[in-house]
């Protein structure tokens, strides 16, 4: 089982961003951070690197459950999804697959929690992957 689901987008970096952001929206997720590692870069180590942002996304009612079955679940929350700009004018999204992150706990009650926020995943980079 693969660790990330992801497609490609045939729009601009700053479009892949918006459309991410409501694709993540629209399947009950907040946008909790927003990471621009580019600019991280630039600003903290003086280096150049391309368009790279990690959204972390979050689902309450989702987290609420987890953290209440696994105390220590936040290490692996929220759910991020990383968008890279490519050099071709396409654009990278992909997202982490909470079933692979969640085999590492080892509670069988997280399971089913796992692959409810999978395919609420797969649908966002799916949606992205039409665009």
């Amino acid at each position: 089982m693969n660790y990330a689901f992801q497609t490609t987008v045939n729009a601009s970096f700053d479009r892949t961003v918006q459309l991410a952001v409501e694709a993540l929206e629209s399947e009950g997720f907040g946008i909790v951070s927003q990471l621009d590692l580019d600019k991280k870069f630039k600003n903290v180590l003086g280096k150049e690197f391309k368009r790279y942002t990690i959204l972390g996304a979050c689902m309450p009612s989702y987290a609420y459950q987890a953290v209440s079955e696994e105390e220590l679940i936040g290490l692996l929350l929220p759910c991020n999804l990383v968008v890279i700009e490519r050099d071709d004018e396409s654009t990278l999204v992909a997202s982490i697959n909470p079933e692979v992150t969640m085999q590492s706990v080892q509670n069988s009650t997280l399971i089913p929690l796992a692959a409810d926020v999978a395919a609420k995943l797969q649908k966002v980079i799916s949606v992205l992957g039409r665009t």
